[in-house]
């Protein structure tokens, strides 16, 4: 899932580089307008005054449509793996702890607030494998983002691999490894 004004082409062009022939992808566009481009999307509103509004929406928007995966292209949640950038990393984080995934891949993502509520509660639904991979000198999603989703994911008993790179708030050419590792491990 793309990123706060980004749409599903910006990460749609990272299909090919990831040397996953057999798979198949789905990229979806966030249900709202980006007010700063006629071609972005935003998933839920980032300004100070309406900051998260229209999240619960996405949210339920996107677990209908992915339930819908199943039978419009034959392959099940469970053998389904989420993944996105930015403000799409969070909605990986967030819909990927409410459905059965495979695995879940964050890149420069962070958690919603109250996303992974109780800890307690959580633990009785197991996670899939999570893979988090952030910039050092991410200007936009700072790094403790991804320290705290980390720490909390293991504090639930999920398998987590982790990586920082001197990079910022964007996707390199050795991400795109990790992640056809990761997904060819799943």
């Amino acid at each position: 899932m793309h990123g706060w004004g980004a749409n599903a082409e910006d990460v749609a062009s990272f299909a090919p580089f990831l040397n996953l022939p057999n798979y198949h992808f789905v990229f979806p566009n966030a249900p709202f307008p980006y007010p700063y481009s006629p071609v972005g999307r935003a998933w839920y509103d980032l300004s100070m005054e309406n900051m998260y509004e229209g999240l619960a929406q996405s949210r339920q928007l996107l677990i209908d449509w992915l339930q819908s995966l199943e039978s419009s292209i034959g392959v099940p949640l469970s053998r389904t793996i989420l993944s996105g950038f930015s403000q799409g990393g969070a909605m990986t984080f967030d819909v990927g702890s409410k459905l059965p995934f495979a695995g879940l891949v964050v890149m420069s993502g962070y958690l919603h607030p109250g996303a992974i509520a109780d800890v307690e509660t959580q633990k009785s639904t197991a996670l899939p494998p999570v893979l988090i991979m952030h910039g050092k000198y991410d200007q936009v999603v700072p790094l403790q983002a991804a320290v705290r989703a980390r720490d909390t994911l293991e504090l639930l008993g999920t398998r987590v691999q982790y990586h920082e790179f001197d990079i910022g708030h964007e996707i390199r050419p050795h991400m795109l490894d990790l992640i056809r590792n990761f997904v060819i491990n799943i």
